[in-house]
Parts: structure tokens; sequence; C-alpha cells
């Protein structure tokens, strides 16, 4: 017993260090996206996902509740979000309009953070259409802040990857749902990010 509380308080050390590792790499300006004309190639769009809070939040909020959900939804989940995604994007890139893209990101944070907070668990096809829903917005804001002339393909490639990335650090966050103290904090890690998402739609709604 002595032992697995060892290893849950070393876990939570990395999580916590790391956690204020990533959230020190944002600027001040955080909740802004990349403007049009500024993204292009593989290695921009690697890093895109995490030039804005909200995006990065919603995609670790997909990892946590299929960590929470389980098999096989901690594998469907994540693979759902970056393929939606994909199509999201190619709508962007092909210059489809997409009414409230922001509050759609906004909205996924809050109600992917209150599906971990709640622990809801809904059938697997559920699940899996919210966070599609969602993926479509994240896309088309990625899409959309592709330059004339870039590789469409490559800076999707870029993105795709670093979605996968994020979704990852979710999962690798929410195995700590196996420990009773782990379940509460990763409730809270929920009402942080659900927090978070309201912080943005009123942000975006100013």
């Amino acid at each position: 017993m002595k032992d697995i509380r060892c290893s849950f308080y070393d876990l939570w050390f990395w999580i916590l260090f790391l956690t204020i590792y990533i959230l020190s790499c944002f600027p001040s300006s955080a909740f802004a996206h990349v403007e049009q004309g500024q993204a292009a190639g593989f290695i921009t769009g690697l890093q895109h996902p995490w030039s804005g809070l909200d995006h990065v939040l919603a995609m670790i909020a997909v990892g946590l509740w299929g960590a929470q959900l389980g098999n096989p939804a901690m594998w469907v989940l994540p693979v759902t979000f970056p393929m939606v995604m994909a199509m999201g994007a190619m709508m962007g890139l092909m210059g489809i309009p997409l009414p409230g893209i922001e509050i759609g990101i906004a909205l996924s944070a809050i109600l992917l953070g209150a599906m971990v907070l709640g622990e809801v668990r809904p059938k697997l096809i559920v699940a899996a259409v919210m966070v599609g829903f969602f993926a479509v917005f994240h896309g088309h804001a990625h899409g959309t802040e592709l330059p004339a002339g870039q590789s469409g393909m490559l800076y999707s490639m870029g993105f795709v990857i670093a979605t996968g990335c994020l979704h990852a650090i979710g999962i690798a966050i929410g195995l700590v749902h196996r420990w009773p103290q782990g379940r509460l904090a990763l409730r809270g890690a929920g009402a942080f990010i659900t927090v978070m998402g309201i912080t943005f739609l009123w942000k975006t709604l100013l």
C-alpha cells in the first residue's frame, strides 16, 4: 500500500511539473490563434495546436474522458477527433464558411470538461459523435490559417500529429483514474477545463 501511495504521488509530481512547464510556454496572448497568412508547412502545423490554450485544453480533455471511459473509448475518441478535425480543416482550406468557430471551440472545452467532471458515461457512439462535432470547429480554425500557395497536406499532417500528442498526454494523465485519489483529481481537472472554457466563451462574446 505504501509503494502504491509513493508511486501515485511521484506520478502527480511529474504531472504538476509538466503542467507548469507547458503553461509557462504560453505567452500572455494564449487565447489568440495564429492570424491568417502566418501558418505554413509541417513545422508550423506541428506547432499550431499549441498556440491557443483553448485548443490544448479541449484536446487534452478528449484524452482524459477517454481514459475515464476505458476501452474501447480510450482509443476511439482520440482517433475520431483528428480524423474529423482533418475534414474540418479541409473545409477551411476550401474556403467553406463555418459560423461560430470560436464559440464552438469554447463550448468544446466547457462540455468536454463537464464530461470529465461528472464522469459521464454515455454510449460509445454518443461520445464519438460529440467529440467529432467539436473536432470540426477545431479543424476549421486550423485550416483557415493556411496561407495561399503553401502545402496544405504538410501543414495538416503537422497539426494532426500534434493533436494526437495532446490526446496522448490526456490519456496518460487520465490513467490516475485507477486510484480513488486519482478519480477526484481527474474530476478537478475537468472542473478546471470547464471554468477555462467559460472564460474563453466570455472573451469571445465580448
